[in-house]
């Protein structure tokens, strides 16, 4: 069986920025980058907020540089992800989705979260044929329409702006009749003339057929329970994560919302010898220089607790 002194579970500036750190410090970590490589900044629009990049750039280009930086100091970065994992004993057993089997003398999570859905059948009926929750994926192909944008986060604000740059117009359904974004956000939303804010509002289908996908929307206003129609060829949805631990069988304590929770200020969980990083364990900060800044935290912590077991 295999090896490893550090196993890094997940990529995105969290497991990149550890596995740069814990190859500097020449512990040899294998890194598995699971199933969006490069996390959701992959799928995320320009990044002006991150220190060093006064001109922006975009997702896809800082996790390149990321994945390069790490590979510079040894990391072993593999494709796919972890499917299995015994927390119960050190060193952990895990098994890769290809069934290698391999142990880990110390397991950094950095898996983030997912994007939640409606919950709707005709949802699942049009995804992918107008249903989408990566506008930076998919809105090349909406150039010229109009679509909708459900949420009042900031995601949600940064997928309607990007649309709008594309769109000829961008609905943006909220349930409530004020954003949850940041100030800076909002502006840019409420600012924008492509954007047309639907307050007050929620998905109750989405309409469209077999030939042509999505069509049109079917709303709800939450106060009055009257309901309308808008005529829309995309619907991106962007109400939300869910952090991804379901690989681990409930073996890490976590919190009410499924985060993973962790020794504060460090980075340790209950499990010994296990820590945890960026969005799977932040339901507050959500930003890729946390996510990074956790990621060197937990590389750092995995260092100590290597050498205190020598």
């Amino acid at each position: 069986m295999e090896h490893t002194r550090c196993l890094i579970i997940g990529s995105g500036p969290a497991g990149y920025t550890a596995g740069i750190y814990t190859g500097r410090a020449d512990i040899n970590p294998i890194l598995y980058e699971g199933m969006l490589p490069g996390g959701q900044l992959t799928i995320t629009t320009e990044i002006e907020n991150f220190p060093g990049y006064p001109e922006g750039i975009s997702g896809t280009e800082m996790m390149a540089d990321l994945k390069k930086q790490a590979q510079r100091f040894g990391v072993d970065i593999r494709p796919g992800y972890i499917e299995k994992i015994d927390l119960s004993h050190r060193p952990f057993h895990c098994v890769d989705d290809h069934g290698n089997e391999l142990e880990a003398e110390a397991v950094i999570i950095a898996t983030g979260a997912s994007a939640k859905w409606l919950g709707l059948d005709s949802e699942k009926k049009y995804y992918g044929q107008g249903v989408s929750a990566c506008a930076t994926c998919d809105g090349y192909f909406y150039k010229n329409q109009e679509v909708a944008v459900v949420g009042g986060g900031d995601t949600a604000c940064e997928e309607a702006n990007y649309l709008s740059t594309l769109c000829s117009k961008v609905y943006l359904i909220h349930r409530r009749d004020e954003l949850r974004a940041s100030k800076a956000m909002q502006a840019r939303v409420l600012n924008n003339p492509k954007i047309e804010m639907l307050w007050n509002s929620r998905i109750s289908e989405i309409l469209g057929d077999d030939l042509d996908g999505v069509t049109g929307i079917k709303l709800e206003n939450v106060k009055t329970g009257e309901f309308y129609n808008k005529e829309v060829t995309g619907v991106f949805i962007a109400i939300g994560h869910s952090p991804n631990t379901a690989f681990l069988n409930g073996q890490v304590e976590v919190d009410e919302q499924g985060y993973i929770k962790i020794n504060h200020p460090h980075s340790a969980t209950n499990v010994e010898g296990v820590f945890a990083a960026g969005d799977v364990c932040d339901p507050n900060y959500r930003q890729a220089i946390v996510a990074a800044g956790r990621g060197c935290m937990a590389a750092m912590d995995v260092e100590r607790f290597l050498q205190n077991q020598q």
